[in-house]
């Protein structure tokens, strides 16, 4: 445990920012499963604004939003 009056502190600020980003992150998640198994236009189009909502919140870099993105369009045009 830290001794150190900000490193306590950002312990707390890590725990209270991981409880916030983590229904963001699980709804992406979610949202590109359903888009994979079922690529239809509304499942995509879902997936890729929950993956822009994740990526404008600082959840995922941009490289994981595009090809997260990419391979969401992939399986929508294989089909």
């Amino acid at each position: 445990m830290a001794n150190i009056k900000s490193a306590k502190k950002r312990i707390l600020v890590n725990k209270t920012k991981k409880d916030n980003n983590l229904p963001k992150k699980s709804a992406m998640k979610t949202a590109v499963k359903k888009a994979i198994v079922n690529p239809s236009q509304e499942a995509v189009n879902e997936a890729n604004k929950r993956i822009d909502k994740a990526l404008k919140s600082g959840i995922i870099t941009k490289n994981k939003a595009a090809r997260q993105k990419s391979r969401i369009a992939k399986k929508l045009n294989n089909n």
